[in-house]
């Protein structure tokens, strides 16, 4: 195969570097380019140059470099396979790609090329979970944060930031039709995974054509903390606070700025407009 490696160099607190031999040791069969990127709009140029020159590209890196190569990847019209190398790696393990970077590259021959769903947040490609509210405040923390807790980060991150939450107002319609909710949380799922494994929306597909919108309205923070745990089975669904609902086009806004965060980084500002372009990109995966 003609692969061309698109690598974040940092992402995982330098997990990808660490890892990259091993990678280029299990792909050394292959006619392969090694690409690190030097920030997500870099990734863009390496994408759009690895499909003139008709290769597949491979992200190698966090949710958040995986949901950018994916948008460059629906532009351009190729294939794109991923190796994780990030903290969380929500989205290998919503489509089954083995966390183990030896299991992930020998799966760019063992699968297959298949289509998948990409949400948009004001024009900007997300392959997971956007969303704003407490989830903002959270992924604000994760982002500076040094600690060396892996995929464990956003579940610190998300109890320290409760002692300091105040319940915000959100509105906005759902395919037209208004809402208005006070409480903790709105995300806008495709792949329905994040923060390291939890399960927010335990029944979202990237084969529908729809959003799963999560809402967490007003519950005590000992509510909320007592459901924490539930979302990593995804059992959470049916807690008074949590509503669930499907759409294919979200208008969100808030009562207090919050940045949009999808796939782990701010991909938005509010007020903003989510929608999902169905069978946007071709991602290798396991062939069922």
């Amino acid at each position: 195969m003609r692969l061309q490696l698109v690598v974040n160099p940092s992402a995982g607190g330098g997990r990808s570097t660490k890892l990259l031999p091993t990678v280029r040791a299990a792909l050394s069969g292959h006619d392969l380019v090694v690409s690190p990127t030097s920030s997500l709009a870099h990734a863009d140029s390496l994408v759009a140059e690895a499909v003139s020159d008709d290769r597949v590209v491979v992200a190698m890196g966090g949710d958040g470099l995986v949901g950018r190569v994916a948008g460059a990847v629906a532009d351009t019209g190729g294939t794109m396979g991923v190796v994780p190398g990030g903290r969380g790696n929500d989205f290998c393990r919503a489509a089954g790609i083995p966390l183990d970077v030896a299991g992930a590259c020998q799966l760019l021959t063992t699968g297959s090329p298949q289509p998948i769903d990409l949400g948009y947040a004001n024009g900007v490609a997300f392959i997971g979970i956007a969303s704003i509210g407490f989830d903002s405040e959270v992924q604000e923390r994760a982002l500076v944060s040094k600690l060396p807790l892996g995929n464990q980060i956003y579940l610190w991150c998300s109890l320290t930031t409760v002692a300091s939450w105040q319940h915000a107002t959100f509105t906005g319609t759902l395919d037209g039709e208004p809402f208005d909710t006070r409480g903790w949380n709105v995300a806008v799922s495709n792949s329905g995974r994040y923060g390291g494994g939890m399960r927010l929306a335990p029944s979202a597909s990237m084969s529908d054509g729809r959003l799963d919108v999560v809402m967490v309205s007003d519950a005590s923070k000992l509510r909320f903390l007592s459901a924490l745990p539930k979302l990593f089975k995804g059992t959470h669904i049916g807690e008074p606070a949590f509503s669930l609902r499907a759409a294919t086009a979200v208008h969100l806004d808030a009562d207090r700025p919050f940045r949009v965060f999808a796939d782990g980084d701010p991909i938005a500002s509010l007020p903003c407009d989510i929608t999902v372009r169905k069978a946007a990109v071709q991602v290798i995966l396991p062939t069922e």
